[in-house]
């Protein structure tokens, strides 16, 4: 009979665990509400709580329908969504345009502090003409009018009389329409997903996702080496040294360029880095190159500008400095610094990333050789973003930027969003550039503005607001567990509720 038992506990344990989809995430989600999603883990997390009206296709070049069945252009300023009939929130009120017209003029609003809303900034009017049919118009052309609805919906039925969103319960008691819904949320912990039953592109299969709350990356590893996570990045030193045919017996490994980059970022608020030839010798007393070999070996590319390769705004004529040591020196002489007056700064970053601190202590060692002395500061991600990046206490900060295949320069490079909340976190201000972002926003001829956005690319990274460092490649290792993944020039994830668990 105890054997019995014992049995069925096994069986039973076994079995949820089958059900059960396990990842990592290395901090706690700051507000599980898509247009107040900053941070990687709320941004993740929501991804599978809340829909868009519209999506990326699978290999992120087309835009399709999500919680729109249709959509087209009446004109060039006027966009039509036609909604699927069939969407539930995931307490089972219906969705309807109501839910997309509140969602706009919250983002609109001052009650709240997102980044997302300057996105919203040429609409000039959300009407409902019926249920399930919206007409958005736009004060001129916009070239990023379809992209701006990949934003999340927000249930009107729940949050029309909240007062502060900014702080209301929503933000950890969150209703979506998407293919999961809130389960548990437990800080520092873990945060469980479940399938909503309704979901209408059909249920998940996978009946869980838990997401364990791991700040240290070793510590990340180590479970997924154990497969206690059935899915996790790799890091490239890592995957060439460490690991042995036991792993690859378990895992499957995805590896792809990544649709980010790695930068250090001067506070340009500062006297200190006002000197566009202080920020010219820094770049040239460092070796980027040195620094991917070191960190990445063939798995990274070496950064050149704001723009990611293979969209229309990379530039191919900006190449990355090369090391200079005795013209960085020569530069810093010439602004008053020298052995005896040092140059002296210090850099910010988080262990959210297992590599960003190492790269911070090869960046230190590179500009110790031009007379530069580095202080480095290593924070918790949570407390990296609160008391650091967005009250900008900070000299330099070293930090990525997931970018969209269509990039938007008014996010991080107009002088209007040098703001609370904004994404120009360095307060980066050319009057040039603001009125090529300007232009470019209502540039709807690709040609012109593909034109348009290399030029920027060329003329900021003369500027140097950043030293633009390193494009990582994605490596992602599965469970092999995992069943009907398909890999594709967008990642792994388009068809998760389609994954299924042995």
């Amino acid at each position: 009979m105890i054997r019995l038992f014992v049995f069925l506990f096994l069986y039973l344990c076994l079995h949820v665990d089958a059900a059960t989809l396990h990842l990592a995430t290395s901090s706690n989600p700051a507000r599980l509400n898509p247009i107040l999603a900053t941070d990687s883990s709320s941004a993740e997390i929501t991804s599978f709580l809340f829909n868009g009206l519209v999506k990326y296709d699978k290999d992120s070049k087309e835009i399709i329908g999500n919680l729109a069945e249709k959509f087209y252009f009446k004109n060039n300023k006027t966009l039509v969504f036609e909604l699927k009939k069939n969407v539930l929130w995931h307490d089972g009120k219906k969705f309807t345009a109501k839910d997309v017209l509140f969602t706009y003029k919250i983002l609109i609003s001052d009650k709240i502090a997102s980044p997302y809303s300057s996105d919203f900034r040429f609409v000039k009017s959300v009407k409902i003409l019926n249920d399930y049919k919206i007409e958005v118009t736009y004060t001129k052309p916009y070239f990023k009018a379809l992209e701006t609805w990949m934003m999340g919906i927000l249930p009107e039925h729940i949050l029309k009389n909240e007062k502060n969103l900014m702080n209301s319960s929503f933000n950890t008691h969150p209703i979506g329409t998407g293919a999961y819904k809130l389960k548990q949320l437990e800080y520092s912990k873990n945060i469980e997903l479940s399938a909503f039953d309704e979901y209408f592109e059909g249920r998940a299969k996978i009946d869980t996702i838990s997401f364990h709350v791991i700040g240290d990356a070793m510590t990340r590893f180590l479970m997924l080496k154990s497969a206690q996570l059935d899915v996790g990045s790799v890091e490239p030193f890592v995957y060439e040294r460490q690991l042995k045919k036991e792993f690859f017996d378990t895992f499957n490994i995805y590896e792809k360029i990544s649709l980010s980059y790695t930068y250090l970022g001067f506070n340009l608020r500062k006297k200190k880095f006002q000197n566009p030839n202080i920020r010219r010798a820094l770049s040239l007393a460092i070796n980027r190159q040195e620094l991917i070999d070191i960190l990445f070996l063939k798995h990274a590319k070496v950064c050149t500008g704001p723009f990611l390769p293979g969209t229309l705004a990379f530039n191919p004529d900006v190449k990355a400095p090369r090391q200079n040591i005795q013209k960085a020196k020569r530069l810093l002489k010439e602004a008053g610094y020298d052995e005896k007056h040092p140059f002296t700064f210090e850099i910010a970053t988080s262990n959210a990333s297992s590599i960003r601190p190492y790269a911070a202590e090869i960046l230190q060692y590179q500009l110790k050789k031009a007379g530069v002395i580095v202080k480095l500061r290593v924070m918790e991600w949570q407390a990296f973003l609160n008391m650091v990046v967005f009250p900008h206490k900070f000299d330099t900060v070293l930090l990525g930027w997931g970018l969209s295949p269509t990039p938007d320069p008014y996010m991080f490079w107009h002088s209007k969003s040098d703001k609370p909340g904004g994404f120009n976190l360095v307060g980066y201000h050319n009057k040039r550039i603001d009125t090529m972002i300007e232009e470019s926003q209502a540039t709807i001829d690709r040609k012109k503005l593909g034109i348009l956005w290399r030029k920027m690319f060329d003329i900021i990274t003369n500027d140097n607001p950043y030293l633009f460092l390193y494009i990582s490649n994605s490596i992602t290792a599965v469970n092999k567990d995992i069943k009907h993944i398909e890999p594709a020039l967008g990642g792994i994830w388009h068809n998760y509720i389609q994954w299924e668990k042995n």
